[in-house]
Protein backbone atom coordinates (compact mmCIF):
# COMPACT_ATOMS: atom_id res chain seq x y z
CA UNK A 1 0.00 0.00 0.00
CA UNK A 2 2.44 2.57 1.32
CA UNK A 3 5.83 1.39 -0.75
CA UNK A 4 8.27 1.99 2.38
CA UNK A 5 9.57 -2.02 2.57
CA UNK A 6 9.26 -1.68 -1.48
CA UNK A 7 11.51 1.28 -1.49
CA UNK A 8 14.00 -0.21 0.85
CA UNK A 9 14.62 -3.56 -0.63
CA UNK A 10 15.18 -2.39 -4.00
CA UNK A 11 17.59 0.52 -3.27
CA UNK A 12 19.71 2.41 -0.34
CA UNK A 13 17.40 5.05 0.47
CA UNK A 14 17.40 9.06 0.85
CA UNK A 15 15.30 9.70 3.86
CA UNK A 16 14.57 13.19 4.13
CA UNK A 17 12.25 15.24 6.68
CA UNK A 18 10.78 18.45 6.79
CA UNK A 19 7.88 20.09 9.95
CA UNK A 20 4.82 20.30 7.93
CA UNK A 21 3.26 24.25 8.43
CA UNK A 22 7.28 25.37 7.84
CA UNK A 23 7.40 28.41 6.99
CA UNK A 24 4.10 28.16 6.46
CA UNK A 25 1.41 24.70 5.10
CA UNK A 26 1.19 25.64 1.09
CA UNK A 27 5.07 26.11 1.41
CA UNK A 28 5.68 23.41 3.51
CA UNK A 29 3.92 20.69 0.87
CA UNK A 30 5.73 22.52 -2.16
CA UNK A 31 9.03 21.96 -0.10
CA UNK A 32 8.19 18.18 0.28
CA UNK A 33 7.03 17.32 -3.31
CA UNK A 34 10.55 19.23 -3.91
CA UNK A 35 12.92 16.94 -2.28
CA UNK A 36 11.04 13.95 -3.30
CA UNK A 37 11.90 15.47 -7.25
CA UNK A 38 15.28 16.11 -6.26
CA UNK A 39 16.34 12.41 -4.94
CA UNK A 40 14.87 11.58 -1.82
CA UNK A 41 13.16 8.57 -1.36
CA UNK A 42 10.58 8.74 1.62
CA UNK A 43 9.63 11.68 3.22
CA UNK A 44 9.51 12.20 6.69
CA UNK A 45 7.07 15.15 7.99
CA UNK A 46 7.53 15.95 11.17
CA UNK A 47 4.05 17.17 13.28
CA UNK A 48 5.06 20.36 15.07
CA UNK A 49 4.87 20.10 18.74
CA UNK A 50 5.44 21.98 21.75
CA UNK A 51 7.95 19.99 23.50
CA UNK A 52 9.66 18.43 20.84
CA UNK A 53 12.39 16.72 23.58
CA UNK A 54 14.48 14.93 20.65
CA UNK A 55 14.40 17.69 18.05
CA UNK A 56 17.53 20.26 18.23
CA UNK A 57 17.80 24.07 17.78
CA UNK A 58 17.25 24.08 14.15
CA UNK A 59 14.16 22.05 14.33
CA UNK A 60 12.57 23.31 17.48
CA UNK A 61 12.65 26.76 15.87
CA UNK A 62 10.79 25.50 12.54
CA UNK A 63 8.30 23.79 14.63
CA UNK A 64 7.53 26.60 16.63
CA UNK A 65 6.88 28.81 13.78
CA UNK A 66 4.36 26.17 12.29
CA UNK A 67 2.74 26.55 15.61
CA UNK A 68 2.83 30.18 15.90
CA UNK A 69 1.37 30.05 12.33
CA UNK A 70 -1.64 28.11 13.39
CA UNK A 71 -0.74 24.45 12.69
CA UNK A 72 -3.51 21.87 13.79
CA UNK A 73 -2.87 18.57 13.78
CA UNK A 74 -5.49 18.10 10.97
CA UNK A 75 -2.80 19.93 8.76
CA UNK A 76 -0.68 16.98 8.74
CA UNK A 77 -3.27 15.28 6.98
CA UNK A 78 -4.14 17.89 4.51
CA UNK A 79 0.07 18.06 3.42
CA UNK A 80 0.19 14.13 3.69
CA UNK A 81 -2.85 14.11 0.85
CA UNK A 82 -1.57 17.09 -1.12
CA UNK A 83 2.36 15.81 -1.18
CA UNK A 84 1.00 12.32 -2.24
CA UNK A 85 -1.25 13.37 -5.18
CA UNK A 86 1.81 15.06 -6.32
CA UNK A 87 4.63 12.11 -5.97
CA UNK A 88 5.03 8.63 -5.74
CA UNK A 89 7.15 8.27 -2.64
CA UNK A 90 6.00 7.12 0.43
CA UNK A 91 4.73 9.78 3.24
CA UNK A 92 6.06 8.64 6.89
CA UNK A 93 5.02 11.08 9.62
CA UNK A 94 7.11 12.23 12.34
CA UNK A 95 5.44 12.80 15.60
CA UNK A 96 5.48 12.57 19.34
CA UNK A 97 2.91 10.36 21.15
CA UNK A 98 0.67 12.71 22.63
CA UNK A 99 -0.82 14.82 19.71
CA UNK A 100 -2.02 11.10 18.49
CA UNK A 101 -3.45 10.33 22.54
CA UNK A 102 -5.31 13.67 21.72
CA UNK A 103 -6.28 13.12 18.34
CA UNK A 104 -7.53 9.48 19.32
CA UNK A 105 -5.47 6.45 18.08
CA UNK A 106 -8.09 4.91 15.91
CA UNK A 107 -8.83 8.53 14.34
CA UNK A 108 -5.42 9.71 13.88
CA UNK A 109 -4.86 6.11 11.85
CA UNK A 110 -7.72 6.67 10.05
CA UNK A 111 -6.84 10.02 9.16
CA UNK A 112 -3.41 8.83 8.07
CA UNK A 113 -4.27 6.12 5.85
CA UNK A 114 -7.13 7.98 4.33
CA UNK A 115 -4.62 10.64 3.22
CA UNK A 116 -2.45 7.87 1.98
CA UNK A 117 0.06 8.20 4.48
CA UNK A 118 2.73 4.97 5.30
CA UNK A 119 2.85 5.01 8.32
CA UNK A 120 4.39 6.50 12.08
CA UNK A 121 7.67 7.55 13.24
CA UNK A 122 7.47 7.49 17.25
CA UNK A 123 10.30 8.34 18.74
CA UNK A 124 9.41 9.27 22.35
CA UNK A 125 7.48 5.62 23.04
CA UNK A 126 8.92 1.72 22.64
CA UNK A 127 7.15 -1.31 21.76
CA UNK A 128 6.22 -2.33 24.83
CA UNK A 129 4.27 0.79 25.66
CA UNK A 130 2.74 1.08 21.97
CA UNK A 131 -0.48 -1.61 22.40
CA UNK A 132 -2.93 0.90 20.48
CA UNK A 133 -0.69 2.02 18.74
CA UNK A 134 0.47 -1.55 17.32
CA UNK A 135 -3.05 -2.80 16.85
CA UNK A 136 -4.35 0.38 14.96
CA UNK A 137 -1.37 -0.26 12.52
CA UNK A 138 -2.10 -3.50 12.14
CA UNK A 139 -6.15 -2.68 12.03
CA UNK A 140 -4.86 0.24 9.20
CA UNK A 141 -1.81 -1.86 7.49
CA UNK A 142 0.77 1.13 8.42
CA UNK A 143 4.15 1.23 9.27
CA UNK A 144 5.44 1.90 12.67
CA UNK A 145 8.96 2.96 12.89
CA UNK A 146 10.59 2.63 16.51
CA UNK A 147 13.47 4.03 17.29
CA UNK A 148 16.70 1.93 18.46
CA UNK A 149 19.87 4.24 20.07
CA UNK A 150 23.18 2.70 20.59
CA UNK A 151 22.28 2.35 24.50
CA UNK A 152 20.21 0.03 23.81
CA UNK A 153 20.12 -3.37 25.21
CA UNK A 154 20.07 -6.73 22.96
CA UNK A 155 17.00 -7.88 24.33
CA UNK A 156 15.85 -4.23 23.43
CA UNK A 157 16.67 -4.24 20.05
CA UNK A 158 15.04 -7.45 19.00
CA UNK A 159 11.74 -6.56 20.36
CA UNK A 160 12.24 -3.17 18.73
CA UNK A 161 12.85 -5.15 15.40
CA UNK A 162 9.93 -7.61 15.77
CA UNK A 163 7.73 -4.69 16.36
CA UNK A 164 8.73 -2.20 13.37
CA UNK A 165 7.47 -2.57 10.31
CA UNK A 166 9.37 -0.32 7.35
CA UNK A 167 12.51 0.21 9.07
CA UNK A 168 14.18 0.59 12.37
CA UNK A 169 14.93 4.34 12.93
CA UNK A 170 18.91 3.48 14.32
CA UNK A 171 19.92 6.95 15.87
CA UNK A 172 23.46 7.76 14.91
CA UNK A 173 24.46 9.32 18.40
CA UNK A 174 23.14 9.87 21.64
CA UNK A 175 21.41 13.48 21.92
CA UNK A 176 19.19 15.72 19.66
CA UNK A 177 19.32 15.77 16.14
CA UNK A 178 21.18 18.32 14.71
CA UNK A 179 24.06 18.13 12.07
CA UNK A 180 27.06 17.26 12.96
CA UNK A 181 30.79 17.44 11.12
CA UNK A 182 31.89 13.70 12.18
CA UNK A 183 29.32 11.05 12.55
CA UNK A 184 29.35 8.77 15.24
CA UNK A 185 30.81 5.80 15.01
CA UNK A 186 28.43 3.86 17.75
CA UNK A 187 25.66 4.16 14.27
CA UNK A 188 28.00 1.39 12.60
CA UNK A 189 27.91 -1.08 15.70
CA UNK A 190 24.28 0.33 16.06
CA UNK A 191 23.29 -0.90 12.81
CA UNK A 192 25.43 -4.58 13.25
CA UNK A 193 23.62 -5.43 15.84
CA UNK A 194 19.92 -4.83 14.71
CA UNK A 195 21.38 -7.07 11.82
CA UNK A 196 22.02 -9.56 14.44
CA UNK A 197 18.52 -8.87 16.15
CA UNK A 198 17.13 -9.63 11.99
CA UNK A 199 16.83 -6.54 10.95
CA UNK A 200 18.48 -7.27 7.50
CA UNK A 201 17.42 -9.34 4.48
CA UNK A 202 14.08 -8.72 1.97
CA UNK A 203 12.00 -10.51 4.01
CA UNK A 204 12.92 -8.64 6.85
CA UNK A 205 13.24 -4.99 8.73
CA UNK A 206 15.56 -2.45 6.93
CA UNK A 207 17.78 -0.38 9.37
CA UNK A 208 17.63 3.70 8.71
CA UNK A 209 20.13 5.66 10.10
CA UNK A 210 19.50 9.16 11.45
CA UNK A 211 20.63 12.38 13.60
CA UNK A 212 23.63 14.22 12.37
CA UNK A 213 23.65 13.82 8.70
CA UNK A 214 24.42 16.85 6.79
CA UNK A 215 26.25 16.26 3.66
CA UNK A 216 27.01 13.69 0.50
CA UNK A 217 29.77 11.92 2.49
CA UNK A 218 28.19 11.31 5.11
CA UNK A 219 25.14 9.73 3.31
CA UNK A 220 27.47 7.55 1.60
CA UNK A 221 29.22 6.58 4.11
CA UNK A 222 25.92 5.83 6.15
CA UNK A 223 24.65 3.63 3.09
CA UNK A 224 27.58 1.47 3.21
CA UNK A 225 26.24 -0.68 6.24
CA UNK A 226 22.84 0.62 6.23
CA UNK A 227 19.90 1.17 4.21
CA UNK A 228 19.10 4.26 3.86
CA UNK A 229 20.36 7.57 5.52
CA UNK A 230 17.61 9.93 7.24
CA UNK A 231 18.83 13.92 6.84
CA UNK A 232 16.71 16.39 9.00
CA UNK A 233 18.58 19.71 10.24
CA UNK A 234 20.65 20.24 7.01
CA UNK A 235 17.56 20.14 5.02
CA UNK A 236 15.23 22.64 7.48
CA UNK A 237 18.05 24.97 7.45
CA UNK A 238 18.38 25.41 3.67
CA UNK A 239 14.66 25.72 3.93
CA UNK A 240 14.98 28.37 5.93
CA UNK A 241 17.69 30.34 4.65
CA UNK A 242 17.62 29.84 0.77
CA UNK A 243 13.80 29.12 0.34
CA UNK A 244 12.43 25.55 -1.61
CA UNK A 245 14.59 26.45 -4.28
CA UNK A 246 17.86 26.64 -1.88
CA UNK A 247 16.47 23.39 -0.42
CA UNK A 248 15.54 21.72 -3.60
CA UNK A 249 19.88 22.68 -4.60
CA UNK A 250 20.44 20.68 -1.17
CA UNK A 251 18.69 17.64 -1.18
CA UNK A 252 20.27 17.22 -5.19
CA UNK A 253 23.76 17.71 -3.55
CA UNK A 254 22.60 15.01 -0.76
CA UNK A 255 21.27 12.69 -3.02
CA UNK A 256 24.52 12.31 -5.09
CA UNK A 257 25.69 10.09 -1.59
CA UNK A 258 23.49 7.83 -2.48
Amino acid sequence: MNGVANTLAERTALVGYLPVGFPDLPTSIDAAVELVENGVDVLELGLPYSDPVMDGHTIQKATQQALAGGFRVRDVFTAVEAVRARVEAPVLVMTYWNPVVQYGVARFADALRDAGGAGLITPDITPDAADDWLAESERTGLDRVFLAAPSSTDARLAATVQASRGFVYAVSTMGITGARADLDAKARALVARLREAGATGPDTISACVGVGISTPEQVAEVLTYADGAIVGSALVTALAEHGVPGLARTASALSQGK
